[in-house]
């Protein structure tokens, strides 16, 4: 009897021998890809989301009472012009939008206005269907001004037309 205990304590020590020289650091490794590959099959798959699709933007010609409407009310976009590029501002709606800081500008050639660092009426063109502001009354430092004003624009927005006085939308194109 004593050697049938004997035999059964031999057999199980082989046995558990056997399943402790199945636990290494490969085998558990190779585990864990198989497990992974098995749940990355089984997984049930999310379709990718979609982009949202923007409105595509086409370049326009403006005239300054063409641009007027595009001051951010009614849902309309915001573009101001500056030096005769009109900018989509609308990501800027915070301060070109109505109620912003720069809200004066919002639908007008804001060139003049820049130049003088001054949001007053008066730096607005009046006559909508007059000729365009030449700017050739600044001086240098507001020239400057204006063109440090011009390349923060080309760097943050997009440029989606131009502006021309009115009665020269044909000759623009």
């Amino acid at each position: 009897m004593e050697y049938v205990e004997n035999r059964m304590a031999q057999e199980a020590a082989k046995q558990t021998g056997n399943a402790e020289s199945l636990v290494t650091p490969l085998n558990l490794v190779l585990l864990g890809m198989l497990l992974y590959t098995a749940y990355s099959w089984l997984r049930p798959h999310t379709p990718a989301a979609i982009p949202k699709e923007e409105p595509a933007v086409v370049f326009k010609t403006f005239t300054p009472r063409t641009l007027l409407p595009y001051n951010g009310e009614n849902d309309m976009p915001v573009y101001l012009a500056v030096r005769g590029r009109v900018f989509d501002v609308t990501r800027g709606r915070n301060f070109y939008g109505p109620g912003g800081p720069y809200a004066n500008f919002a639908g007008r050639d804001a060139s003049r206005g820049l130049a003088f660092g001054s949001f007053d009426e008066e730096m607005l063109t009046k006559d909508l269907d007059g000729p365009l502001d030449t700017l050739s009354d600044l001086t240098k430092d507001q020239l400057e001004a204006l063109q440090g004003w011009e390349e923060r624009f080309l760097d943050k927005y997009l440029v989606v037309g131009k502006l021309v006085a009115a009665g020269e939308e044909d000759k623009a194109e």
